[in-house]
């Protein structure tokens, strides 16, 4: 039985990945589906003000919004999966659960951005790629908004002129 990775963060290109899985899974039944959400844990500036059963209660009902439209698309397609919540940084977390379930794989969505945004950003897309030790499957989702395609070269740009002036 061959076992596959999906980090799901409920984005419609976390979907989309776990859709090509599923289109997979009908293919060959012998997929073993497991779908992981990460979840950041409060900073201890707030931590210090909640209790832990309160905290625990926060992360587990944002991880069920989030894990509900996959277990859904999983459900209706009546295939078999388990579902996985983890507090920590995403790359780590992704890792962190692909060796312990000893996965074959991890396929992930990804938005579409060009290759300067991508080569100056930490996605955990990224981090993921360079920390697995399994093979990662990127699925190509929707592309960044126009605001992001603008945004980020030009605020970057903007860093480099203040950069400068600060050396002048």
């Amino acid at each position: 039985m061959k076992k596959v990775l999906v980090p799901v963060d409920g984005s419609p290109n976390s979907l989309k990945a776990l859709r090509h899985v599923v289109d997979g899974a009908r293919k060959d039944d012998s997929l073993e589906i497991h779908v992981v959400h990460v979840r950041a844990p409060f900073s201890r500036y707030i931590a210090r003000f909640l209790s832990k059963r309160s905290r625990a209660a926060y992360h587990r009902d944002e991880a069920g919004k989030a894990l509900k439209p996959a277990r859904e698309l999983l459900e209706t397609a009546l295939i078999p999966h388990a579902t996985h919540v983890e507090l920590g940084d995403a790359a780590q977390a992704i890792d962190r659960v692909a060796r312990r379930l000893h996965v074959d794989r991890i396929v992930m969505g990804t938005a579409r951005k060009n290759s300067f945004t991508r080569m100056i950003e930490d996605s955990v897309t990224n981090r993921v790629v360079e920390l697995a030790q399994v093979p990662v499957e990127v699925i190509a989702g929707q592309s960044v908004s126009r605001l992001e395609r603008i945004g980020i070269p030009a605020g970057i740009g903007m860093a480099l002129v203040l950069l400068f002036a600060a050396i002048d």
